[in-house]
């Protein structure tokens, strides 16, 4: 290998274009994360600074607020910068100005929440170390100010992410990505960059390894450029700046000879956790066994106290929303009995909690006859059976309103992997070995699926990844930001038909 990372076994005349193209997009990249991280910060100290003079200017004005005395220009400036610069630094700890992509904007305010909190009760202690008796603490202020603070750095960290998103789409401070697979993991992994472009990815192409079988030409319009023979000369050539490793099923001793491959590029490397992902488990710990150290990966299930929990959730938010949609769905079942001849409820058999049947619960948004002549068949777009009615039922999810009575009856929970037919269900559990493992948690009306998009006539390989995702990695916070991005995508779901 020459110096600085160039490959050996080249000419020299490719190696220094290589190098200087590398170099050229490299300086590039590095300058607009350096605008990006930049502004972030600038923007963050700027916008809690003036939520701190909003909360405490505009109540004093409006005489809602008395302070004992005012405290000269010069201190109040000297508080508010050591208050800034200790919640900036909290922040740069806690990893919020770390690069990432496709950060939720639910993780964005929590993540806000969290540590704006613990920066300001941090800077009260040093300013009181600091200013001593000259401090004066009002708790009316320092709630305005709190909320104030997270919904103004909240709403600026979200302004940033659309910027920067739209400066990507455009073509900047984009990376090249090469994908190494061709199966079922590597099209999940292309076809969530295909849905999110402004996470700033150029897919140059796909490198298929020798065990997957006949690599085809393309996958989805993108090249399939060789096998992994190649990976050092493919990264070269194309000037990759990141390696996604998407193979299924691959002993981790290939994994790191394809890493070894590139050990001498600067190329970064990620691996999509297919089976892995059963480490990302917030309750990884390391025991022993007389000695011998063991580390547990994963448990069966929800311990005692979190079924506890969960449940608890479940029968308060059905409760409260069968009181409070009871007016709704008295209107929804008149307008079913007039719109079309049947019953009011849609009563079918779905594989719920550890493979048991039940009968879930939904209004009819079909003629009663719908699938006499075809069987069971996924419902697609533009499906033309059903009514009226129940098209915009099912446009909205009004017609999943009644599985709230199979929530409160216990059968299901409000998160959970969605329940499906054992017609399909064994289908899936014949071509997917681990299918059955979403079924060791009851079935939920919504899901980390369902808000991811996966719903409907979607690959079900790419469902059952998310819903075991779900069951390994349960949490009550993970639930509710589930419902949040439920009600958010209500009213902009493509797949809902």
């Amino acid at each position: 290998m020459t110096q600085m990372g160039q490959p050996a076994g080249i000419p020299a005349a490719e190696a220094r274009d290589w190098a200087w193209a590398r170099r050229a997009a490299a300086a590039r990249r590095r300058t607009a994360e350096r605008i990006f991280l930049g502004t972030q910060i600038a923007l963050d100290a700027l916008l809690f600074a003036l939520a701190t003079y909003l909360a405490h200017r505009v109540p004093v004005s409006l005489g809602l607020l008395r302070l004992p005395r005012a405290l000269p220009t010069h201190q109040s400036l000297a508080i508010l910068g050591i208050t800034t610069a200790i919640v900036l630094l909290v922040f740069a700890a806690g990893g919020l100005y770390r690069r990432g992509r496709g950060v939720s904007r639910f993780d964005t305010f929590s993540r806000i929440c969290t540590h704006l909190t613990l920066g300001l009760l941090l800077a009260i202690a040093v300013n009181t170390l600091v200013f001593h008796e000259n401090v004066v603490l009002s708790r009316r202020l320092l709630l305005v100010g709190w909320l104030l603070a997270i919904a103004l750095v909240t709403a600026g960290r979200l302004l940033h992410a659309v910027v920067v998103g739209q400066v990507r789409l455009r073509g900047l401070a984009v990376d090249r990505l090469l994908i190494v697979g061709t199966g079922t993991a590597a099209r999940i992994v292309h076809d969530k960059i295909r849905r999110m472009p402004a996470l700033g990815y150029h897919l140059v192409g796909f490198l298929a390894h020798p065990g997957e079988g006949a690599p085809p030409d393309t996958i989805n319009g993108a090249p399939v450029l060789g096998t992994t023979e190649r990976l050092h000369e493919v990264v070269r050539r194309h000037r990759v700046d990141e390696l996604i490793l998407a193979l299924e099923g691959t002993p981790h001793t290939t994994a790191l000879e394809l890493i070894y491959q590139v050990m001498d590029l600067p190329v970064n490397v990620r691996v999509y956790p297919d089976l892995f992902r059963l480490i990302t488990n917030d309750e990884l710990n390391v025991s022993d066994l007389g000695g011998l150290p063991l580390v547990t990966v994963r448990t069966a299930g929800l311990r005692t106290w979190s079924r506890v929990v969960k449940r608890a959730v479940d029968l308060a938010v059905s409760s409260a929303v069968l009181v409070f949609c009871s007016p709704l769905m008295l209107l929804l079942a008149i307008l079913i009995k007039l719109d079309s001849p049947g019953p009011v409820f849609f009563v079918q058999e779905r594989v719920g909690h550890d493979g048991v049947p039940f009968n879930l619960l939904k209004f009819r948004s079909m003629p009663v006859d719908a699938e006499e002549e075809t069987g069971p068949v996924w419902a697609t777009p533009n499906d033309p059976r059903p009514t009226r009615v129940g098209r915009f039922m099912r446009r909205y999810s009004l017609d999943e309103l009644p599985q709230f009575i199979n929530v409160f009856l216990g059968e299901m929970s409000i998160v959970g992997p969605r329940p499906e037919r054992p017609y399909f269900v064994e289908q899936f559990r014949q071509s997917i070995p681990y299918y059955m493992a979403r079924h060791r948690e009851k079935a939920g009306i919504t899901g980390w699926a369902q808000v991811n998009g996966l719903r409907g006539d979607t690959s079900i390989e790419e469902r059952t990844q998310y819903d075991l995702y779900y069951v390994e990695n349960w949490s009550l916070l993970f639930d509710i930001k589930i419902m949040i991005k439920t009600l958010a995508r209500i009213l902009s779901d493509e797949n809902a038909y």
